[in-house]
């Protein structure tokens, strides 16, 4: 069996295991989610589902991560454990600060949850941090694929670092409006993480390759209880989570511009919000049913099984092209 296969099966079992054990904690603690009275009317149903499942991902990818730190070390392979940390502090971090908002909101009871101030402030350090690890600890260089036109092109410094910030920062906003429907944000960003690790594996990067599996596996893991109908929700805590993850990967890689391609989905929602919020606020009127995107989807009459399974189908379909075109 193929290493990276090993480690994706073994997170799986693991991030199974611990949804498991983790969501009867949750719902004995009472942290259910809530839902907006403006919403679509049939996710009132969903009012009290245990929220915060993210953790679940996070506690396998930690869990296995660590062993894989310890099989790279004992078979000469301590650059590449090295390299694991700066990922895994960037997802960790984001997801931490997801938690806090998640804790306040629902342990809590304080609505608001974490001062947006405070969570950009938090978001924005772990982002700043990663990337001058990347510049000057691993110096990796400040040069980005072009897709399609298969060159780098070296950005100067004091360019790269506040884009490579605003990749980090776009995509995980990007991941978090994307959540929204039963297994839509877990299953669309493991698609997209699945097409980064496959560049990881055919580039002969192994700490992206480990890393990948890792989060793929507890990410499909995560989804035995997250699709439809949903027994736990990721929350904020598995949103922003998987928004560095997926930033991190693609910053690694030096494929930020990729994600324009493979994360079409997380992409147009994000547009949709925007061009919402632009419009009301110039005319008064609403463009779209409700943003974000899936929303807009839900009441026009679709089942959230059907959009779910078209996003999917469009990642799949964009990701394809995305390994095609680098």
């Amino acid at each position: 069996m193929n290493i990276n296969t090993g480690i994706l099966l073994i997170t799986f079992i693991v991030s199974v295991i611990l949804g498991i054990i983790i969501i009867p904690m949750l719902k004995k603690l009472k942290v259910g989610q809530i839902e907006r009275d403006d919403g679509p009317q049939s996710h009132l149903s969903k009012q009290g589902t245990p929220t915060m499942g993210g953790i679940i991902i996070i506690f396998a990818m930690i869990i296995v991560i660590i062993a894989a730190y310890i099989y790279l070390v004992n078979t000469n392979q301590q650059e590449e454990a090295n390299r694991l940390f700066p990922m895994l502090i960037l997802t960790v971090g984001f997801g931490i600060v997801g938690f806090i908002d998640d804790f306040k909101k629902l342990v809590l009871k304080n609505t608001k949850g974490l001062k947006p101030s405070y969570k950009m402030f938090g978001l924005l350090l772990i982002s700043v941090t990663y990337v001058l690890y990347l510049v000057y600890v691993l110096n990796i260089g400040t040069d980005i694929y072009i897709p399609i036109a298969k060159t780098y092109v070296t950005l100067p410094i004091y360019v790269y670092i506040p884009f490579a910030i605003l990749v980090i920062l776009g995509t995980t906003n990007a991941i978090n409006l994307t959540d929204g429907i039963d297994g839509l944000s877990s299953s669309v960003s493991t698609l997209i993480i699945s097409a980064l690790t496959i560049i990881g594996i055919t580039s002969v990067i192994p700490e992206v390759a480990v890393f990948g599996s890792v989060i793929i596996g507890a990410t499909l893991g995560f989804l035995v209880f997250n699709l439809h109908p949903a027994k736990v929700f990721m929350g904020d805590t598995g949103s922003l989570f998987l928004g560095g993850v997926i930033s991190a990967l693609a910053l690694y890689l030096k494929m930020p511009l990729l994600l324009l391609v493979i994360a079409l989905i997380p992409v147009l929602e994000t547009i949709s919000v925007m061009i919402q919020v632009l419009y009301f606020k110039k005319t008064g009127k609403r463009i779209f049913k409700m943003a974000p995107l899936h929303h807009h989807f839900e009441l026009s009459g679709w089942s959230e099984n059907k959009v779910v399974i078209v996003f999917c189908l469009v990642t799949l379909a964009v990701c394809i092209i995305g390994l095609k075109i680098v």
